[in-house]
Formats: C-alpha cells, sequence, structure tokens
C-alpha cells in the first residue's frame, strides 16, 4: 500500500516535525471574548495584523526566526461554540482533561503531583481554554519582542493565566545530564528529515499521530465536525520539575550499595548512557558518541546468544527507555510490530537554570513541552499507565540460556525511576542477574520520586482547515 499522501500546508508543524530551537514560550490562556478570540485565531492562521503567522509541516526555507502552534482543551472548545454533542466524539481522556481525578490518577498525578498542586492556573482545568507556543530559534529579543505583539492581541478576547517558558541546555542535555531528543518514531508519510536521528523500529502508520489515517489497528480516528479530524492531532501538554540533587543522592547511595561506577548506573537506569549511546550497543562503557543512524540500531530480543537481551542483564527491562518502548520485547500491549501503537511524538524542552553540583541553586527546573499522539486514552495514558507506573506489563520469557539463567518477568520490580509514581515505602528497581526465579538479581530500594508534575493539560491541535473552522464559529453562533 501506498504512503498516504499528507497535504503539510494543513498540519500544524510541530505535530511532525521537530523545530530545533534554543527557546520557547508556552502561553496558557483563558478565552474572555469567543467572537474576538476568533478573530485573533483567524489572524493568526494568516499572519495578518502584524502577527506571527501558524506555522505548518512545510518546511519554510531559509529557517524562521520563530514558529507558533496553537491547541485548545475541551473547555476551550465548547467556549468556541463545538456543541456537547460534538465534543463527545473526541477522545475521551481528552474531554476528561488532565485535572479530573481519573485522569491524573492514571498517569500518577498524585500526592505532590496532583492538579491541585499546580502552577500557573492550570489547577482549574475548566478555564484553560487555548495553549499557544511560540519557539524561538535563537534571539531573547525576538521571544521578548513577538511576546509582546501576542500579549498586545490577547486583549480583549483571551486572559493570560500563565506563560512557561523554556530553553535549551548544552548538547541538547535535559537537567539531569543525559542527550535528549534521541528516539523518535517514523511517522509514515511526514516530511523527510535530516537532523533527527532515524528510528530503525517499523514505521508507524499515519493514524497514531494525524487524525482521519489508518492507524495500527486498521481504523482511524476522526471526530464531528469533519472540519475538525483529518489532519488534527491530541497532545498532553506537561510541566515536569525534575529534582537533579535528589537523583544525583539516588545514584551515589546506591552506587556504593552494588559497588557500580555512578555513571555506569545512571546509564542503567535510563538505559542510555548520558551521552545517549545506548546500554545495548556500548555495554561496558559510554565510548564515543555514535553516529545518528546507529543511535537506534538495535533491538532487545534477538535469539541469538550473547547479543539477545530477553533479561534485561544489559539494559534493564525496568530502565526509562525500555519501558517507554519495549521494541521487539514480549509486553502486554505488544504486537506482531512491537509496540508501534502506543509511540508518542515528544516536543519538550529543559527550562529553568541548569544545575552545578558544585555550586548548587535551589530553582525550579525540568522539562516542559507536549507528547503527541492521535489517542490520549491509548498512547499517551497507556503508556504512563501500563508501563511505567507498574511492573505487570512484561510476560513471561527466557533466552538463549533457558530458565535455568532466570525470566523476564522475575526481571522487573517497581515503577519507571524518572516518570513513575515512587514512594520509598515500596519503590524499588531491579539490576538483573543470572539465576532462576530471579536469584542473582540486586534490587534498588527505598527512593522518592525524582521528577513531581507542576502542570498539565490535554490539548487538540487542529489542522489549519480547522483553525479557520473555530475562527468563524463563534460569530455564526
Amino acid at each position: 500500500m501506498a504512503d498516504p499522501v499528507i497535504d503539510y500546508d494543513d498540519v500544524q508543524g510541530t505535530i511532525l516535525r521537530g523545530y530545533r530551537v534554543d527557546m520557547a514560550r508556552h502561553f496558557i490562556l483563558s478565552i474572555t471574548n469567543p467572537q474576538a478570540a476568533g478573530r485573533l485565531i483567524g489572524a493568526l492562521v494568516d499572519g495578518s495584523n502584524g502577527l506571527p503567522k501558524i506555522t505548518t509541516a512545510r518546511h519554510i526555507q531559509p529557517k524562521p526566526p520563530c514558529f507558533l502552534n496553537i491547541s485548545f482543551t475541551c473547555p476551550g472548545l465548547a467556549r468556541l461554540g463545538i456543541n456537547a454533542k460534538q465534543l463527545a466524539t473526541f477522545d475521551h481522556s481528552f474531554q476528561l482533561g488532565a485535572t479530573n481525578s481519573a485522569s491524573a490518577e492514571a498517569v500518577g498525578d498524585i500526592g505532590s503531583s496532583a492538579p491541585q498542586n499546580w502552577i500557573g492556573g492550570l489547577q482549574d482545568g475548566a478555564k484553560v481554554h487555548v495553549l499557544l507556543s511560540l519557539w524561538v530559534t535563537e534571539s531573547a529579543e525576538v521571544l521578548e519582542s513577538i511576546s509582546a505583539q501576542l500579549r498586545a492581541a490577547f486583549n480583549g478576547c483571551m486572559t493570560e493565566l500563565y506563560a512557561q517558558d523554556a530553553h535549551a541546555l548544552p548538547d541538547n542535555k535535559v537537567h539531569f545530564g543525559y542527550r535528549d531528543s534521541i528516539a523518535q518514531p517514523t511517522v509514515i508519510g511526514a516530511p523527510a528529515t535530516k537532523r533527527e536521528a532515524p528510528d530503525d523500529q517499523p514505521a508507524v502508520k499515519t493514524g497514531e499521530f494525524l487524525l482521519g489515517y489508518q492507524n495500527e489497528i486498521n481504523g482511524s480516528y476522526t471526530v464531528s465536525p469533519p472540519e475538525l479530524s483529518t489532519n488534527s492531532s491530541y497532545a498532553a501538554f506537561r510541566i515536569l520539575e525534575q529534582d537533579v540533587a535528589g537523583f544525583d543522592a539516588i545514584l551515589a547511595r546506591y552506587a556504593e550499595q552494588t559497588g557500580l561506577d555512578t555513571e555506569m548506573l545512571a546509564a542503567k537506569i535510563c538505559g542510555r548512557w548520558r551521552n545517549g549511546n545506548p546500554l545495548e550497543l556500548m555495554p561496558d562503557a559510554p565510548g564515543e558518541v555514535l553516529p545518528p543512524s546507529k543511535l537506534n540500531n538495535f533491538n532487545y530480543v534477538t535469539g541469538v546468544a550473547p547479543s539477545d537481551d530477553t533479561l534485561g542483564l544489559t539494559c534493564p527491562i525496568g530502565s526509562h527507555i525500555r519501558r517507554n518502548n519495549p521494541r521487539n520485547g514480549d509486553v502486554n500491549g505488544g504486537g506482531t510490530r512491537g509496540s508501534t501503537n502506543h509511540r508518542i511524538v515528544r516536543r519538550a524542552m529543559p527550562y529553568g537554570p541548569a544545575y552545578d553540583p558544585q555550586h548548587p541553586v535551589n530553582a525550579p527546573r525540568g522539562l516542559t513541552g507536549y507528547f503527541i499522539n492521535a489517542s490520549i486514552f491509548n498512547q499517551f495514558e497507556f503508556v504512563t499507565r501500563d508501563w511505567n507506573d507498574t511492573y505487570l506489563f512484561v510476560k513471561a520469557a527466557t533466552g538463549p540460556g533457558g530458565s535455568n539463567d532466570g525470566n523476564a518477568v522475575s526481571n522487573i520490580t517497581g515503577h519507571d525511576v524518572f516518570l513513575g509514581i515512587n514512594d520509598p515505602v515500596d519503590s524499588s528497581f531491579t539490576l538483573a542477574g543470572k539465576g532462576p526465579h530471579g536469584s542473582g538479581n540486586t534490587l534498588l530500594e527505598g527512593f522518592s520520586r525524582t521528577i513531581t508534575t507542576r502542570g498539565g493539560a490535554y490539548c487538540f491541535f487542529p489542522s489549519i482547515t480547522g483553525l479557520r473552522y473555530l475562527a468563524k464559529l463563534p460569530s455564526t453562533l
């Protein structure tokens, strides 16, 4: 079957391509005047009234100084005039919203991460209507000047609840020190890119990221009205605060307990060395950074020793990258093509000052941005709930050495060290060793959360056609 032809001019750019910029500002907005808000949406689609234009998936040369995209919550669509019957056709999790208690529990937003503790007005999901995201290539002056234009345009139609800034760290790292943005899914029909590292896993059907196209279960996600359906998408917006000092303390504590080097332990927890090289390809030391064509060229199960890692002896089954993309491992939710129906596109950047362990400054820092998919329930929530926040998704499997070497189900415990609901009372992480029934394993126990949710929203990114429809809708009511 031929790849679908996507009209890139009808798709908001951030869904299908990364912008590779240095700064971002995410405006959290509440609609006060729907008719005026509609006019602003129309102006942003056209780039009129001196405003920046909504960026599409069509590559622009030369690279512009900024990129702009817009999304709406379920209350935001209702405020613009989408009726209850129409909203009932949208993703169920999107309808509930990120602050709903069931949604929050599904993704581990409890305790200190619970919505009532969120910042910037995000704790009141009913008032969060619009997320407008501005990405700037490298100039702080451009960021401020365009922000001033946008803020002037908000007057009379939207109230700014909050603005979350983000900025790239050197060598594309996150605050925990790992190189980031390495493995994104290859979306069938998406624009080709030279800069993002290719993913050697099966290409993912377009319908997993854009409504109106065939997805991995040979159906398609659609909504009503039809103007909002094809070429639209969903996303979970997240503000994730990272406890760098706490993570460093975890490394120091368990390195002493196990005798492992702290960098080896950091690699075991993530599944990659901090320079981005995967343990499956570089099991003993980080080495020189592998070329993009090699960084993702591996699987966990080969059936042949010594490359087979069914048991997680090289890359722990509970490591961050293995939980979030089990590849060809035998897990609940996987299939003949692996985990392609649960892949997520991530567009996120760090926020807050870089952490200096020699001169630590107690300031909020973390990661913020979008987790993009065509089904929040089946992709974002599934991965978080069924893979990050439990260990029961792994199916029984032995490697080439047979059951005497162990079984995969015995070689994973607890939650993801980064994204899981970790409480010192019952948290654990397994370093697998050979032996039946987990007898060769080493357990790391009694650590706290390293990441706390500080804000979130479930968003809908309309197509350009959909934005033009929404721009006119309030005036017809």
